[in-house]
């Protein structure tokens, strides 16, 4: 008599995904419904600095917009990086747990160098400018999350992911921190020039090192 083995099947939830897609477009949704003027403005920021003028005021870092959109930001980085460890072959596009991993690592990187950076500029005095620093960084990353989400739902129902997709996000990203820096240099040029040794040592021990670090020990695992 043969003998029949049973070899259990192991299938991949896919659903998930599908689920934080539309409590993305949903975040989105009601961020417009809410605040449909600012969101207009918002939209428009790439072609003009309007939403920057009115909304310059470092109170809106913390209002539901840039919170809720906030959120929006993380799911469309998270799931970018997803697909970028899938095409390096480190995971594949719908395992979950490597989601909640990366959007765990990037919530708590992002809100612990946002709290680091509240001490120091408190401990050098120079808060003014790093508030409105971090409300350019906060709205120009946005914006690029905001617009990376159409963008993550392609290339997981398509199999376009491909270097060329990866270094042009990369570029992307690097030309909107460029602007940022620009822009507040621009800004507070004359409360830079006293405390030319603080902002190069902000930069160079919160702007630079602890994306080098992140990078040293993604490549490195």
């Amino acid at each position: 008599m043969n003998k029949i083995e049973f070899i259990p099947r192991i299938v991949e939830n896919k659903d998930w995904i599908t689920i934080v897609f539309i409590v993305a477009v949903g975040l989105v949704a009601i961020t417009k419904a809410a605040f449909e003027n600012r969101f207009v403005d918002f939209v428009n920021l790439i072609a003009n600095n309007k939403y920057i003028k009115m909304y310059k005021d470092p109170s809106n870092l913390m209002s539901w917009f840039t919170i809720l959109l906030f959120f929006v930001q993380l799911i469309s980085f998270s799931f970018f990086v997803q697909l970028v460890l899938t095409y390096f072959g480190y995971t594949t596009k719908t395992n979950w747990i490597t989601f909640i991993q990366i959007f765990t690592f990037l919530t708590f990187f992002v809100l612990s160098k946002f709290l680091v950076e509240k001490i120091i500029a408190a401990s050098f005095n120079v808060e003014p400018f790093i508030e409105q620093f971090n409300l350019f960084k906060v709205s120009y990353r946005t914006y690029v999350g905001l617009m990376l989400l159409p963008v993550n739902i392609m290339l997981y129902y398509t199999d376009l992911m491909n270097s060329y997709v990866i270094i042009v996000v990369l570029i992307v990203l690097l030309i909107i921190n460029s602007i940022t820096y620009l822009v507040s240099l621009k800004n507070y040029q004359n409360v830079l020039l006293d405390k030319l040794f603080y902002f190069i040592l902000y930069i160079c021990a919160l702007e630079i090192a602890p994306y080098y670090f992140m990078y040293y020990v993604i490549t490195n695992r």
